[in-house]
């Protein structure tokens, strides 16, 4: 296994989150080397002067954590990310409209911040805790219609996270034309590479530190 530290998407998302806190998490950012911060759009233009300088990624989420906001919303989020310095957005799709079967909806929702993020990358989380197997499925194709470039399980919030099961179905669905995150409940390190080896290429967690000290002591690094 090669470094975790690269597929790590450095999370805090809380409602509760302080500036404090979202400094905090810029500087162990930098210092193990994570692909990105994701956080909240309101702390978009303060990570991005925090990791001036650094490979260090800013992923910002949108829609975020019930994505039953209007189309357009999305949309105007996501150019306000983008123009404050994100360089990811992660949107959470429709999940009532998806259940319902409105399909047309589901693809122009998501279209429409493909479109707005300007050529960066877009991940779709689905919620899969909310649907069945076969919600899950259209989900990814929709996504893939639409032109994003990631499917990603969770907001962490929606009351169940990450399981190997829906990483390997939403990579079975996908193949090679979108990735896949893993993020909700990626905490260990064991847990960690089977979502890899599922087919995540990149993990949403707020326990990265934790995940390279564990590779660290166990030789893997």
């Amino acid at each position: 296994m090669e470094n975790l530290a690269s597929y790590i998407d450095h999370t805090l998302l809380k409602p509760e989150a302080s500036e404090a806190q979202i400094r905090q998490l810029c500087k162990e950012a930098r210092e193990y080397e994570f692909f990105s911060v994701c956080v909240n759009s309101s702390y978009v233009p303060l990570c991005k002067e925090l990791l001036s300088g650094s490979n260090v990624k800013v992923c910002a989420v949108v829609g975020f954590p019930l994505g039953a906001m209007s189309a357009e919303a999305k949309a105007f989020e996501t150019t306000w990310c983008i123009d404050h310095g994100a360089s990811e957005i992660d949107m959470v799709l429709h999940i009532g409209a998806l259940k319902e079967g409105r399909k047309d909806y589901v693809r122009e929702d998501i279209r429409k911040v493909v479109e707005s993020a300007q050529g960066r990358t877009v991940k779709v989380i689905l919620e899969t805790s909310l649907l069945t197997r076969d919600e899950k499925i259209l989900g990814c194709e929709l996504s893939k219609e639409a032109n994003a470039h990631f499917v990603k399980t969770s907001t962490g919030f929606g009351g169940g996270g990450a399981t190997i099961e829906d990483v390997k179905l939403m990579k079975e669905t996908v193949g090679d034309a979108l990735q896949v995150k893993a993020s909700g409940g990626v905490r260990g390190k064991a847990t960690a590479e089977a979502m890899i080896a599922a087919g995540a290429t990149r993990l949403g967690t707020s326990s990265g530190i934790q995940l390279v000290q564990d590779q660290v002591a166990t030789g893997a690094y």
